[in-house]
């Protein structure tokens, strides 16, 4: 059962915004960590397509089990559910490596009322994956490794670097979900506005799940 945090209006997003998540996320390989979301992100475009299946199939349910309740919590009938975008433009990426946004699209099209909009927010310019290392982080697109290039989130970076379909956003009830959120990076915070200053009527937000800071 999803959980009920507040997103904190700052320099990136104008409002306070509702969000929820599933679960914790402690660090790869730790207890109870979520680690079908790291193997989700292929990030070297090595993995098995069998774990990157199993790891789809454990998004797909949590979704499923989700958005119904998130829907009814805050009385919506009828919602579009939107991707955060990967941090390197959408070219850049294999399939293997869009797994899970066809896990959201997978999950999203078996629900009444709900509006697949995977694919609603296009990267086309790259920006700096943020869970990597500034320096050494390195990348595999297209098949081949290559440094972490693009810029680290700054306010208006999600319009600046994404092609957005303003005409399925204006006035809708947009859930948008990420993998992992953590506060103060202030990717979804950027992505929330950005939604907010296309014309949507309400964003909410949703994570698989949430990184804890000690």
């Amino acid at each position: 059962m999803a959980e009920q945090f507040i997103i904190r209006r700052n320099r990136f997003l104008n409002k306070d915004t509702i969000g929820y998540h599933n679960r914790d996320y402690t660090g790869f390989s730790q207890p109870d960590n979520p680690n079908f979301l790291n193997t989700l992100k292929n990030t070297f475009n090595n993995t098995a397509i069998s774990a990157l299946n199993r790891a789809k199939r454990d998004v797909q349910n949590i979704i499923l089990d989700d958005i119904p309740g998130i829907m009814r919590d805050n009385k919506l009938r009828n919602c579009v559910c939107v991707c955060i975008p990967r941090a390197k433009a959408l070219v850049s990426y294999t399939p293997n490596q869009l797994f899970f946004r066809d896990a959201v699209s997978n999950a999203v099209s078996q629900m009444v009322g709900v509006i697949d909009g995977s694919n609603f927010i296009v990267r086309h310019t790259n920006t700096r994956t943020t869970h990597l290392s500034e320096t050494v982080g390195r990348v595999a697109t297209t098949g081949q490794v290559s440094e972490n290039d693009g810029n680290l989130p700054y306010p208006g970076i999600t319009m600046e670097t994404c092609r957005i379909n303003s005409a399925q956003i204006f006035n809708q009830n947009i859930i948008l979900i990420d993998d992992i959120y953590t506060n103060c990076v202030n990717i979804d915070e950027d992505c929330i506005q950005a939604l907010l200053n296309t014309g949507a009527r309400n964003v909410i937000f949703y994570a698989i799940a949430y990184t804890r800071r000690h």
